[in-house]
């Protein structure tokens, strides 16, 4: 299973399986592969503000 990242400003989940497609990050695109220069769709802050997301 893909591994998941959450926004640390504003929890906002990125999926691999469902991508950014509002961003031009395609589904399948895993979190490590997308640019350096992407932003959260939701607050604007950058990859650095995302961590791993562990599901319950």
């Amino acid at each position: 299973m893909a591994k998941k990242y959450i926004c640390e400003v504003c929890d906002w989940i990125y999926d691999p399986v469902v991508g950014d497609p509002d961003g031009d990050i395609a589904p399948g695109t895993a979190f490590e592969d997308i640019p350096d220069d992407w932003v959260c769709p939701d607050c604007g802050t950058t990859k650095d503000d995302f961590i791993e997301y562990e599901e319950d």
